[in-house]
């Protein structure tokens, strides 16, 4: 009688080689699913704990989530339509009028370009009155007078009717973060007063709709960027709004008391 040869016993895992591939399929799909992850694809404050636990920012940097879905954007031409005060007027008649409103309305059709519903709104625009939207944004110049050489640079502040304080710091660190890069501009500290902080339209608007003025140069030693390149203000300025709507990261303007 023959007796058959013994019967190796079948393998119960899977051979080294197949794990590794296996291992190495799973860790593409997840780095695939973390690479197209954004905060959008969830809602609320858990979207923004979960862009946190991804994406951890340093601590002085602020990353406060913002309106969902939010799409309408408020730009004040600052003294547009306010016949009994132009603002700033230059010895050559350059008025901060028409400054403010050139760079506002280049603001409003590069915001439209990208698909946002922008209101150029007047100094006094009765569409103030209660003010929805993802943000409001009012744009200034400063003086042509001749100061001192520390008369140069921008300032930027949030309302203080703002009923999310943390919003308001978010808005304002964008704009600071995304002018300075694209301007070159220093922050001229120690200006902010109580005429920003408290503009007339932030006591009007909307408290749930956020909102900074800004005063985006001098007209005297930085008349050249406002009056001949007022693109790249615009640019600075855009980027900062989309800073705010995209949830981006922002160095925060420096503390300032007004």
């Amino acid at each position: 009688m023959t007796v058959p040869p013994p019967v190796s016993p079948r393998p119960t895992g899977l051979p080294a080689g197949r794990i590794l591939q296996t291992v190495f399929s799973v860790a593409i799909l997840l780095a695939t699913l973390f690479t197209a992850f954004s905060p959008k694809m969830f809602s609320g404050d858990f979207g923004a704990w979960v862009s946190g636990l991804l994406n951890p920012q340093a601590d002085n940097v602020l990353a406060v989530p913002t309106q969902q879905g939010a799409l309408r954007i408020g730009v004040v031409s600052g003294h547009w339509g306010n016949g009994d005060d132009p603002g700033a007027v230059c010895v050559d008649g350059t008025s901060e009028y028409d400054v403010n409103l050139a760079i506002a309305s280049l603001v409003r059709q590069k915001l439209e370009a990208r698909g946002y519903e922008v209101d150029l709104l007047q100094e006094f625009d009765a569409r103030l009155e209660g003010y929805e939207g993802a943000l409001l944004l009012s744009i200034h110049s400063d003086t042509c007078d001749v100061l001192n050489d520390q008369a140069t640079g921008f300032k930027v502040a949030a309302s203080s009717y703002s009923a999310d304080a943390n919003l308001a710091a978010r808005l304002t660190a964008c704009l600071y973060d995304r002018y300075t890069l694209a301007t070159g501009l220093a922050y001229h500290s120690g200006s902010i007063t109580f005429n920003m902080t408290d503009y007339h339209a932030f006591s009007v608007i909307d408290t749930a709709t956020p909102a900074a003025i800004i005063e985006t140069g001098f007209l005297n030693l930085d008349r050249s960027l406002l009056v001949d390149h007022p693109d790249t203000v615009a640019d600075g300025l855009v980027a900062g709004i989309l800073c705010f709507v995209n949830n981006e990261s922002a160095q925060p303007a420096p503390l300032l008391t007004p």
